[in-house]
């Protein structure tokens, strides 16, 4: 009996360019089939070689997509020396955290749902879950821009994706890896995180009206 050898990567796929790939964000399997397909056979030496560089590789198979974190620090080796951190963290805002919370509970209420694998929303979707936790606002144009900025925000971090309009009202569809970075432990605390927000949004809109 003859041993078989191991799955071939996609043609033209190989190691470098799947880590540089990751290194400059996400890959998704609707994205790019063939690079997918790479990033599948080749998982675990993906996995070691970002390692080494202090990176972690998520991949979900189920959802299709992957990218890379930076590894918790080991707090118990304060001996060892620290790694430049890769993955820049980047502080959110409290409306833009609040309009990723909202997208997340609506993502999740999305799939209990069934059907359609793809939530697509309209602007004016996107502005009625936000605006009941926004301070009161005479000047709906502005209210506007400002939703605006927040999901221009959100694109930029790659949890909405903006989709071509067809005659009708600009769509986006929001990522599914956006339940990758807020989890389920997350949504359980979403009344007492709203309730949060809501507070401190009420209190920076007093101060901006000032």
């Amino acid at each position: 009996m003859e041993a078989q050898s191991p799955t071939p990567p996609a043609a033209g796929v190989d190691l470098s360019t799947l880590a540089i790939t990751l290194l400059k964000g996400v890959i998704y399997r609707e994205g790019d089939e063939r690079l997918w397909s790479g990033l599948l056979n080749l998982q675990a030496r993906v996995r070691d070689h970002v390692a080494i560089l202090g990176l972690e590789l998520v991949l979900d198979e189920s959802e299709g997509y992957a990218f890379l974190k930076s590894r918790p620090e080991a707090a118990e080796d304060e001996s060892a020396a620290k790694l430049p951190r890769l993955v820049a963290r980047r502080p959110l805002s409290f409306p833009v955290s609040l309009l990723l919370a909202l997208l997340r509970k609506k993502l999740a209420e999305f799939d209990a749902g069934g059907g359609d694998t793809r939530l697509v929303l309209t602007r004016d979707d996107i502005l009625e879950l936000v605006r009941v936790f926004l301070p009161d606002s005479s000047n709906e144009a502005r209210l506007i821009d400002q939703i605006e900025t927040h999901i221009n925000k959100i694109i930029e971090l790659g949890f909405l994706r903006r989709l071509k309009a067809a005659g009708g009202p600009a769509g986006f569809e929001v990522r599914r890896i956006l339940k990758a970075f807020v989890d389920a432990q997350w949504l359980a605390d979403f009344d007492a995180r709203l309730a949060e927000y809501q507070t401190r949004l009420a209190g920076a809109g007093t101060a901006d009206d000032e």
